[in-house]
């Protein structure tokens, strides 16, 4: 097993989202570092995001990286459905439009797809996950997870459409899952692994 990364210096996720910061944390354990969640610092001003993830994710680590004098990491993830012609992507926390919870946009997505064919229902997760220095320096890898929408919501855990996505080749959706086998599928998972040597050579 690689050697663990020195803990002195902590890094940040970009999110005040707790879930995320634990869900990368798990992935991420191997590196024994300390992450720092946005919620346990002074807020940030992020450039408003647009429709690629790579420019999203890269964005968001880079001015937290800068704003506060640490390394930095970050992700912009979506649901891409092909009925929707790949929508709504990146845009996929504000689906349905603006004040929905979770929920919320699950039904707003079910209800764009009712009488859809099991074809037009064939859906990826997609994750770009970046690594940023302070000086503005960015690294970033890429992760998808493969499944389709389910006609209603299934399971009790996850966050976002995890209750309506069915893994590939699985009976299950992701909200069916446990946590460990999520943090081995996931395209956050799939992504931020493909970062770790990174971090591994730029915290060492």
């Amino acid at each position: 097993m690689p050697a663990p990364v020195d803990a002195a210096a902590p890094v940040v996720v970009a999110t005040s989202n707790s879930g995320k910061v634990a869900e990368i944390a798990a992935i991420l354990a191997e590196l024994s570092v300390e992450w720092l969640s946005l919620g346990d610092l002074p807020p940030l001003d992020f450039p408003e995001e647009g429709g690629d993830y790579a420019a999203n994710a890269e964005a968001k680590a880079r001015t937290a990286a800068r704003e506060l004098g640490h390394f930095a990491v970050a992700d912009d993830s979506g649901l891409e459905v092909a009925a929707l012609d790949g929508g709504p992507g990146p845009y996929s926390a504000r689906f349905g439009g603006d004040g929905l919870d979770d929920r919320g946009r699950v039904d707003a997505l079910l209800a764009a797809l009712v009488g859809v064919p099991e074809a037009g229902r064939r859906a990826r997760f997609v994750c770009v996950a970046a690594l940023a220095r302070p000086d503005g320096q960015v690294w970033s890898t890429r992760g998808e997870c493969p499944g389709a929408i389910l006609e209603a919501p299934r399971g009790s855990s996850g966050f976002g459409y995890d209750p309506v996505f069915r893994l590939a080749g699985r009976a299950e959706c992701m909200a069916e899952i446990g946590t460990d086998e999520k943090n081995r599928l996931s395209h956050r998972a799939r992504a931020f692994r493909a970062l770790a040597p990174e971090l591994r050579q730029r915290l060492a």
